[in-house]
């Protein structure tokens, strides 16, 4: 039997509408006064505005507008805005998964992060929807799953798999966020010196006094608080570094893991 033939035919109603329709659990209005609209037109329509304009500017009738449809007419496919936002969330993730190869876990999980902070940078409103759950449509669901899938031969449980994606996602969505902030601000004018703080540097050294803030003072006046000297970073990328310490930390548990031996439980 195929997954088709076994599937509970009631199984679009146990989950939230949006994403039912994510899953193609929900037919399509039959008739109406014009059947050439689809869903994906209406979500690819709300995706543009938002990438556009921000999350704000999506309503169901500036997406009835930019198709030449009424707003009646769209709440035949999308009941709802909630509806619509995840179906655009789910539409965001739709981005190619890596092959397998032969690449180490080390760097799958840096592909892995890198490619979900440029989810935030090439949908600046994604990050504006606030979550309200775990992933539970297939383009999300899909991410997880390579997740899952380059961390199969770590010496790890399921519970521990899951809660590793969860802290590579978290440190992603907040990276990415930063980095899509950096982004708007630059669009509005602003330049990287002064996002970064270093247009700010000389001011900052005249205003910072070692009572008031012992132990930032010599952090300010070093120039590494603004990066305004580049041979006492020798780290480079913040991101990059902070990532790779992530790394270390879940290398160094599994290699405890190891030692401990089949017999010990975790």
């Amino acid at each position: 039997m195929s997954n088709d033939e076994t599937m509970d035919p009631e199984i679009g109603s146990k989950l939230p509408r949006g994403a039912a329709l994510s899953w193609g659990l929900v037919k399509p209005p039959q008739r109406g006064p014009k059947r050439e609209m689809s869903l994906s037109q209406i979500v690819e329509t709300a995706i543009d505005i938002a990438d556009k304009e921000g999350l704000s500017a999506v309503s169901m009738n500036r997406i009835a507008s930019a198709l030449g449809f009424t707003a009646m007419s769209l709440y035949r496919y999308i009941s709802s805005k909630d509806d619509l936002l995840l179906l655009m969330q789910n539409a965001a993730c739709d981005i190619p998964i890596p092959p397998e190869d032969s690449a180490d876990w080390r760097e799958n999980m840096r592909i892995y992060v890198k490619s979900t902070m440029q989810v935030f940078r090439d949908h600046p409103w994604f990050g504006d929807i606030p979550i309200t759950g775990i992933p539970i449509t297939p383009n999300n669901l899909r991410f997880i799953d390579w997740g899952l899938r380059f961390m199969k031969d770590l010496p790890l449980n399921d519970y521990e798999r899951m809660s590793l994606i969860l802290l590579l996602s978290n440190y992603a969505r907040s990276s990415g966020m930063m980095q899509r902030d950096m982004d708007r601000a630059i669009q509005a004018g602003s330049t990287p010196e002064q996002f970064s703080g270093l247009d700010y540097t000389e001011a900052l050294k005249q205003l910072m006094k070692p009572d008031r803030f012992p132990f930032l003072y010599p952090v300010v006046m070093s120039g590494v608080y603004t990066e305004d000297n580049e041979e006492v970073n020798p780290i480079g990328n913040d991101i990059d570094f902070g990532l790779e310490r992530i790394l270390d930390g879940i290398e160094q548990y599994f290699q405890a893991k190891k030692q401990q031996g089949p017999s010990d439980k975790s």
